[in-house]
């Protein structure tokens, strides 16, 4: 297959030769290796590539990825991280708009009807960068003569790959991981790998997240090894029945071979201290469910974050070990009853905030040291939730929030603001995805793709299917994607309250943004049938998170009031070096010479840039102790 560059300008290819999504378990070796959480089976390209700018796809240098391209002009680049940070092309924080609003005149492809997929938007956009990365590397001896893959857990925002000068696949959606089967070209000795990364698709209509607008491959890259037999997929529904005191454990496997699908499967369970609860064998098969119960099983909530590990070993005709799958499993339920999202039989309160990814001196390329430092602030203050807005975050947060009992709305990768929303006024003449058949197998993917991944995770109570998109039958369908897909979950979305014709097909949830405690009251007043969730609320931006007692008084007067989530946990700022004095100064929207800009709008967060607390973090955490 030949890479063509007209798949930029086209809402219908957004995926090309990608595998399937899976749950994000990772593979071992040996029960030791999976023990200390390093994987033999797994090669890290983090570090160092080579790397080109264009300032558009005209001048992008064209069969770079070829064995035999002089490339000696390449600069270097860290990855993981952000194109514009490392110095080229344009840094822009907007809220709403698109980056080319005031330049270009677009429409999105068949918004105007479908006779208008409108070509060559973005493969001849004269202000589309283009990234083009190369990295040379050599298999580790544990990966060779084995099937590997890899992994792009988030590339902002298309993606062309090639090894040794064969293409291999496309990727769009910048905030999932993308992975590519690369077995067939590799080689002995050292290889090439190429990615050429464009800043702008189609995909920028469903991406217009209030942000810094960024390009590159900003998370990591990596090799992944699949053992003779491989665990390809995993579903842990971990339940409990009805009195709240017996685990109903389900696993549904499904396994691959490099050849004869031949060997055997463990299951195991165990508690918190290693102790063995369960343990089950079975003949290995393509797709296999296992199942039990625990008897006075210990329940997952936020006070309590109790984990078992269960444990899938895999072993060949020989009866050797080929791979160890750990994964910590969460006992919960999250239901409605009585029109009140419950947690285990109990009323659940949302002291929630709205949290992008972000670092002061990466942007969004976040660290570990990030993610622990803010998994600390929200202990110490009382926050017990989080919205991924609007995106997935990276894997290690999801494994953060279990372990610390942090309530997740798991957010799929979707806001088209400025196709609905101008100056202020409703206006969805060219909406998307809206209920264009073009459009809805993309916005599907992404919603699927962040199901998948994530659908093991106690912490994940909730689906939300994306952020300030108005309403369509395209999101009516993401919507029943993850009912079909995962009935023990709810789903949330606010921008049905826009369109209320979808109301009964979107949302388990009332949710809305920013509405006044009134407002708030007069709904619950009236027998409504949905509870109510502040998706946003109080916007930290100068001066603010004062009255938010007339919130939290809500909680105890209306049962169907259930919190929020405050918009926002951080400021988008950025370290630099002031001109004039030479000193490191935080940096807004509009002070990198970005127009048009959303100017300090980007900072509205408990917590400036880096990370020194506000004193608007104070009130929250005297109110949210109130119902902590």
């Amino acid at each position: 297959m030949k890479a063509e560059i007209s798949w930029l300008d086209d809402p219908q290819t957004f995926r090309v030769n990608q595998l399937p999504a899976h749950s994000d378990h990772r593979g071992y070796a040996t029960a030791a290796e999976a023990a200390e959480a390093k994987s033999s089976l797994v090669q890290s390209l983090d570090g160092s590539w080579g790397f080109a700018f264009s300032k558009d796809p005209q001048h992008r240098p064209v069969g770079f990825y070829e064995p035999d391209y002089d490339r000696s002009d390449f600069d270097r680049l860290a990855v993981p991280g952000h194109i514009e940070l490392a110095g080229y092309g344009q840094i822009q924080y907007i809220n709403t708009a698109y980056p080319w609003e005031g330049k270009h005149y677009r429409r999105p492809a068949y918004s105007m009807g479908a006779d208008h997929p409108e070509k060559g938007m973005f493969s001849t956009d004269p202000e589309n960068t283009v990234g083009s990365y190369v990295k040379h590397f050599t298999l580790n001896p544990e990966l060779r003569h084995q099937r590997v893959s890899i992994e792009f857990d988030g590339v902002e925002q298309a993606m062309y790959l090639w090894l040794n000068g064969h293409f291999i696949g496309y990727a769009e959606d910048s905030f999932s991981r993308a992975e590519f089967d690369l077995t067939p070209y590799l080689q002995d000795g050292e290889n090439l790998l190429a990615v050429e990364v464009f800043k702008h698709s189609t995909a920028a209509f469903l991406e217009d997240q209030d942000m810094f607008r960024f390009s590159g491959i900003f998370r990591s890259v990596r090799l992944v090894a699949k053992p003779a037999l491989h665990l390809e997929d995993m579903t842990i529904r971990a339940g409990v029945d009805d009195a709240f005191v017996t685990g109903n454990l389900n696993v549904k496997l499904a396994l691959s071979a490099a050849d004869k699908l031949a060997g055997a499967v463990k299951v195991s369970l165990f508690d918190a201290t290693g102790n063995v609860v369960w343990t089950d064998d079975a003949e290995a098969a393509d797709e296999l469910t296992v199942q039990t119960t625990v008897n006075h099983v210990h329940l997952w909530n936020h006070h309590d974050p109790y984990l078992y590990r269960l444990e899938v070993t895999l072993l060949d005709a020989d009866s050797q070990v080929v791979e160890v799958v750990p994964y910590p499993v969460g006992f919960r339920r999250i239901e409605m009853k009585d029109k009140i999202m419950q947690l285990n039989g109990e009323r659940l309160i949302l002291n929630g905030v709205n949290r992008h990814e972000w670092d002061a001196h990466r942007g969004r390329a976040v660290t570990a040291a990030d993610m622990a430092h803010d998994m600390q602030v929200f202990h110490d203050n009382h926050i017990n939730a989080v919205r991924t807005c609007h995106y997935p975050d990276q894997d290690d947060w999801y494994y953060l929030c279990d372990q610390n009992g942090i309530y997740m709305m798991a957010e799929n990768n979707l806001e088209t603001h400025g196709t609905w929303q101008k100056m202020g006024v409703v206006e969805p003449s060219y909406n998307v995805p809206g209920s264009l058949p073009q459009w809805q197998l993309a916005v599907l993917d992404r919603a699927k793709s962040n199901y998948e991944m994530f659908k093991n995770h106690a912490a994940v109570l909730f689906w939300s299917l994306g952020n300030e998109s108005y309403a369509g039958d395209d999101i009516a369908a993401m919507d029943k994607f993850y009912h079909d897909a995962d009935p023990t979950r709810l789903t949330h979305y606010e921008g049905v309250c826009r369109n209320r014709v979808y109301e009964d097909r979107i949302s388990d949830m009332e949710s809305m943004m920013y509405d006044p405690p009134r407002e708030i009251e007069k709904y619950l007043q009236n027998d409504p049938d949905k509870p109510f969730v502040n998706c946003e609320y109080m916007h930290d931006m100068g001066n603010s998170i004062g009255g938010m007692n007339s919130y939290i008084d809500l909680i105890d007067k209306y049962p169907m009031y259930q919190g929020g989530f405050i918009w926002d946990y951080i400021d988008q700022a950025l370290w630099t070096k002031d001109e004039v004095t030479g000193q490191p100064v935080l940096r807004y929207g509009g002070d990198f010479d970005d127009r048009h800009a959303d100017y300090e709008f980007s900072g509205d967060g408990l917590l400036f840039a880096d990370r020194t607390p506000k004193p608007a973090l104070q009130e929250v955490d005297y109110y949210y102790g109130q119902h902590d």
